[in-house]
């Protein structure tokens, strides 16, 4: 049985990783507010005042570890075309459909008909 001291050392560590967490994410946001306007990539509304913190930022590849500072990774978008560039994502991992915008792979590489051709020639 785990002692309290433990636990609580486990509540430490978990509340330290999400501060910086907190801390990274308020940085680049505070980076992608100033180099781009503050409009939704996705549906084109402007966002200002206190509105302006439904303003996100996604990371195109995904990897909210890579902020270049120019910028090139990101895109302002708002909370619900946030939500749903990374439900697009989750769907797709959960039906094995191929990501939107990513590579697609065939279906099926089996071909019941390949030997067709030789066999109808044989019979006749």
């Amino acid at each position: 049985m785990p002692s309290d001291n433990s636990s609580d050392s486990d509540r430490q560590f978990i509340a330290q990783l999400r501060r910086e967490k907190e801390q990274r994410m308020k940085g680049y946001r505070e980076q992608a507010l100033k180099l781009f306007p503050p409009i939704c990539g996705r549906c084109g509304r402007e966002f200002e005042g206190k509105r302006l913190r439904e303003l996100t930022v996604h990371h195109k590849d995904h990897n909210h570890d890579n902020n270049p500072p120019d910028g090139s990774n990101w895109e302002l978008l708002c909370l619900y075309c946030h939500d749903n560039e990374h439900s697009r994502y989750s769907v797709a991992d959960w039906s094995d459909d191929p990501i939107p915008g990513g590579p697609q792979t065939p279906v099926s590489t089996y071909n019941p008909f390949a030997g067709l051709g030789d066999l109808l020639k044989k019979k006749g």
